[in-house]
């Protein structure tokens, strides 16, 4: 259970950076990237982009409520059986 809450804050701070690095016009985290680490943790992501407003309208990244709706169904799927 640590390894996901670990992910999700990872993935919550680049989100967060990616802004913060946009804004400043400097080096940027590659979407694909972003899109990984959103599979891997997609609360944080889904949090990073609500709360950094990043990445909100790229089509891309719609994909990100999907993947957290995938590891919930996967959660209760392994977790009831």
């Amino acid at each position: 259970m640590t390894l996901a809450v670990l992910l999700n804050l990872i993935s919550l701070t680049c989100f967060g950076l990616d802004k913060v690095w946009a804004m400043r016009r400097g080096g940027r985290i590659p979407e694909i990237n972003l899109l990984s680490l959103a599979f891997l943790g997609p609360f944080g992501a889904l949090m990073g982009m609500l709360l950094f407003k990043h990445k909100t309208r790229k089509p891309r990244f719609l994909l990100v409520p999907l993947f957290l709706l995938f590891q919930l169904v996967l959660a209760l799927y392994f977790h009831l059986i």
